[in-house]
């Protein structure tokens, strides 16, 4: 086996990566940029796949020859700092205790940082077959980013033979999580007089009708699932946002409400909305048309990440298995681009270093050890790649 690279050339590398500023609201060109150079310094081209207005892209880079090969997947974006309290500046890579702290470390510039310190490996190993690095924008806000790369694998793009999501795991194998679908529900009553509520439609009221059912059916839906492969064993239904009202002396006229699931891989769970529906034109809107005939109730997909699952002959699952020395494999309840992968036709699993536990909290961490076995993981690739 290849000795693996260097710990501190991943460190050094991650230092650079969390420098970078790239919360999803903002753009990841200067992040990417600095990966084309440190490719390109190896020879190595790459493709950049960009967003509908130039201001953040994916990157596809290929190391070696022929058909197929490996695509290592990584996400440039990271969630927000603001409101939250951390002990060190968090676009500064902090090493304490044999952690390194700052924005982004476990999710998941970790992975990305130890793919690019295995560059010069890949680059001289007699590969039989290509190694791919694929790195995406916007998988904190939907796994967005990196759907029009993958529309382009096969075309004008090499598709990979198997994919590894390099989120964070503790190196364990991941063969399959749930899905995420995010749902705005927008009620529309009538204002009026807060002294005069009867002439009126009180949105808000109608809306917390609506979180009691979602309620309800996530009870529903606790009790009739269970898959041990998952933690919690069942899919999970709720509401994770309330707005409406203007004023105290206004019956509110409108009222949002915020609700999530994540479903299990098949799960009947996904036609909560329907079901919803049907509960407010049942029970709901003929009392508030009786009032206001214009009332209603919307139900809008704001966000959908598919769930996904590799399939007991996986052979990603099984590179992974082989790779980690793992005898088993596990599901989990976060949502990655796993899913969009495993349904364009890419073999998919999901592995890499760090603690979801760590993840999107305020100094997030990943721990030295964990950034090592991810290079002896790389370091087992390349010998089991190598002709």
């Amino acid at each position: 086996m290849p000795t693996p690279t260097s710990t501190q050339d991943a460190i050094g590398l991650l230092a650079k990566l969390i420098a970078f500023d790239t919360t999803s609201a903002k753009s990841n060109l200067d992040l990417i940029a600095f990966v084309r150079e440190y490719l390109d310094g190896y020879g190595i081209a790459s493709t950049l796949v960009p967003d509908g207005d130039g201001k953040k892209a994916c990157l596809f880079a290929t190391i070696g020859e022929g058909e197929g090969g490996v695509g290592l997947s990584g996400h440039s974006d990271c969630v927000p700092v603001i409101g939250q309290s951390w002990t060190s500046d968090p676009f500064t890579l902090t090493e304490r205790d044999g952690k390194l702290y700052g924005r982004g470390t476990c999710d998941m510039k970790g992975f990305i940082a130890c793919v690019l310190a295995a560059v010069p490996l890949f680059k001289s190993a007699p590969l039989s077959e290509p190694i791919h690095i694929l790195i995406s924008y916007d998988e904190e806000v939907g796994c967005v980013g990196v759907r029009p790369m993958i529309a382009r694998l096969g075309e004008d793009l090499p598709r990979p033979r198997v994919v590894i999501v390099g989120e964070p795991t503790g190196m364990q194998v991941i063969d399959g999580h749930k899905c995420i679908d995010v749902f705005r529900t927008t009620v529309t009553g009538k204002e009026a007089h807060s002294s005069m509520p009867v002439i009126g439609v009180n949105a808000i009221s109608a809306a917390s009708k609506l979180v009691e059912e979602i309620d309800r059916m996530a009870a529903e839906v606790a009790a009739s699932e269970s898959d041990p492969h998952f933690d919690p064993p069942y899919s999970t239904v709720m509401v994770a946002m309330v707005d409406g009202g203007t004023a105290p002396n206004i019956v509110p006229r409108n009222c949002d409400v915020l609700w999530q699931l994540r479903g299990l891989p098949g799960s009947k769970a996904k036609d909560s909305p329907e079901r919803l529906e049907a509960f407010a034109e049942r029970t709901l809107l003929p009392g508030m048309r009786a009032v206001a005939p214009d009332a209603s109730i919307d139900t809008k997909t704001e966000t959908s990440v598919p769930a996904f699952s590799a399939g007991p002959d996986s052979e990603a699952v099984s590179l992974a298995m082989t790779l980690t020395g793992a005898n088993r494999a596990s599901g989990v309840s976060y949502a990655t681009e796993a899913g969009l992968f495993q349904d364009a036709g890419c073999p998919a699993v999901v592995c890499g270093p760090g603690d979801i536990a760590q993840a999107h909290a305020a100094d997030e961490f990943v721990a030295i050890s964990q950034m090592e076995d991810c290079l002896t993981f790389l370091a087992k690739l390349i010998d089991r790649m190598s002709a």
